[in-house]
This record gives C-alpha cells, sequence and structure tokens, in this order.
C-alpha cells in the first residue's frame, strides 16, 4: 500500500476530503471550459469574418492577425482593459467594440486556450 494511502486511512474522512478535491477540480475545469466556449462564440460573432481564430486557417483578411498568434505580440492579458473600454483601431477595417467584464473574462480565456501548450 502506498504511503499516500496509508495516510488516508489512518484519517477518519481521508477519503472525503479527496474526493471532494477531485469534485472542485472537476468543477473547476468544467467552467474554465465553459469560459472558452463563450469566449470562442464571442470570437466567432464578432471577429471571425477577418480574424483565423482556430490554430490552423488564415485569416480571411490578410492584414488581421490570426488570434492564435496573438500571444507573440501582446501577453494577452494586457488586452482586457482595451476589450472592455472598446478597441478602437486594430486593423483600418476593424470595428469599435466593447465586452462588458464576463465577456473579456471569456475572451481572453479562450486566447490563451489558442497558446501553445507548455
Amino acid at each position: 500500500m502506498s504511503k499516500a494511502c496509508r495516510a488516508f486511512r489512518a484519517r477518519p474522512g481521508g477519503w472525503l476530503a479527496a474526493a471532494l478535491i477531485a469534485v472542485a477540480a472537476l468543477a473547476a475545469g468544467d467552467a474554465a471550459a465553459a469560459s472558452i466556449q463563450r469566449g470562442q462564440t464571442l470570437a466567432r460573432t464578432y471577429c471571425a469574418s477577418c480574424h483565423a481564430i482556430d490554430r490552423t486557417s488564415p485569416s480571411p483578411l490578410t492584414i488581421a492577425p490570426p488570434f492564435r498568434e496573438l500571444h507573440r505580440r501582446y501577453a494577452v492579458e494586457n488586452l482586457s482593459e482595451a476589450l472592455a473600454e472598446g478597441i478602437m483601431t486594430g486593423h483600418p477595417s476593424m470595428p469599435q467594440f466593447r465586452f462588458d467584464p464576463d465577456q473579456v473574462e471569456d475572451f481572453i480565456a479562450f486566447l490563451k486556450s489558442l497558446e501553445p501548450r507548455r
């Protein structure tokens, strides 16, 4: 029996604590996945006509950078303020828009999901 198993057996409620931690981790993962999905929906709605929003496609508008490459130019977290206040310029044909705080969080989560895994 492993050391971890012996420690749990020695403590009443040890398995319960481990199960609760596992459930909390799964819930956090589900919440992160949902945030990324909402961010992807925003990107598809507002951005995909100009920007590539996946890991492989070229941008429909050649001067619009693919979202998968934004992390090379900026720390994507630093875009939060601009997204909340309204990006006025990005490329010449880019429309002005503004996201609500929850949308900003989801959009940033989506952009980060496009970064290479380390």
